[in-house]
């Protein structure tokens, strides 16, 4: 039986988000807070990817930000087999290695 003929796979909005958020933790060298977040809307085969993270700073943002972006359409392409056109990055917060040690200090 031609494989028309036995129906279609769907795969739902929140494993398509799920294999996003994996993608940009492998992206990322260093995830320094909470881990990576991803929402996606898919319409036929085609996902639009929202990811949210956090980074530490001081670091090359637009590059991170790069890799995450190549990482998330490359496996949502790889594991669901959809397009991936974009993937919008909100970066939640940066995190300074100087201020926290200078919190720590503070603290003591």
């Amino acid at each position: 039986m031609p494989a028309a003929d036995r129906g279609a796979t769907r795969i739902a909005d929140r494993v398509v988000a799920k294999i996003a958020a994996q993608a940009a933790r492998e992206a990322l060298a260093v995830v320094p807070g909470a881990p990576p977040h991803a929402t996606v809307t898919v319409h036929h085969d085609i996902a639009r990817v929202h990811v949210s993270l956090e980074l530490d700073y001081p670091s090359d943002v637009a590059a991170q930000c790069a890799a995450v972006r190549g990482r998330v359409v490359r496996r949502v392409e790889e594991y669901a087999n959809m397009s991936v056109p974009e993937v919008d990055i909100d970066i939640e917060r940066l995190h300074s290695a100087h201020t926290a040690a200078g919190r720590d200090r503070r603290l003591r």
